[in-house]
């Protein structure tokens, strides 16, 4: 809020302090009890000071004008008032609009803070969960590793296993072909009838 001027300040002070004479003429009092309302209002009282003054000196000046001037006196005591009444209004419309852009603004920082927090919220909720995925594949991979393993494993010991059957079935039937070549000999030795005609003249 702007300081006033010591020279305003005393003429408002030589204002309040002069006497009174708007119970003499109801206009001059309608307009003061109007100035009288801003300065009791909480929310006027410290606003639009310099208008304030303007208006109780024109009205002051209607109090004294003489009659040749006293409705283009009154004209000016009521503009004055008037604008004084709308400078008060705006001054504190502006503040109350100062107040509301500091609330928006605490609102917007908190609703981004809660924001923020909520995308980390998420942010660690999908870390973990590809953490979690990641777990599950190395799981899985390792499990089929040790179930290829296995495989291999049975499947080399089949292999060993066919192998020494195979090797075992050779062997047999080499065996059997064997007996069979000597069993074929020894029929040969002992037949008679090619011993007879070996003895004949």
């Amino acid at each position: 809020m702007k300081t006033l001027p010591i020279s305003l300040v005393l003429a408002a002070a030589l204002l309040a302090a002069a006497p009174a004479h708007a119970a003499d003429n109801p206009d001059a009092q309608r307009l003061s009890q109007r100035l009288q309302a801003l300065d009791s209002d909480p929310a006027t009282a410290g606003v639009a000071a310099y208008e304030r003054l303007q208006a109780r000196q024109a009205v002051q000046a209607f109090e004294q004008a003489r009659s040749a001037t006293r409705a283009a006196a009154l004209k000016v005591a009521q503009a004055r008032v008037e604008t004084a009444e709308i400078a008060a209004r705006t001054a504190v419309t502006r503040t109350e609009i100062d107040r509301l852009d500091r609330e928006r603004g605490e609102l917007l920082v908190e609703a981004s803070r809660r924001e923020a927090a909520r995308a980390r919220q998420e942010a660690e909720r999908l870390r973990v969960q590809a953490q979690i995925q990641a777990e599950e594949a190395a799981r899985l991979r390792e499990q089929a590793d040790q179930d290829a393993a296995a495989r291999a494993e049975v499947e080399g010991a089949l292999d060993s296993v066919a192998s020494g059957e195979a090797a075992k079935l050779r062997a047999a039937r080499k065996r059997a072909a064997e007996l069979a070549r000597q069993e074929a000999e020894l029929m040969q030795q002992g037949d008679p009838a090619q011993d007879d005609g070996s003895d004949q003249p």
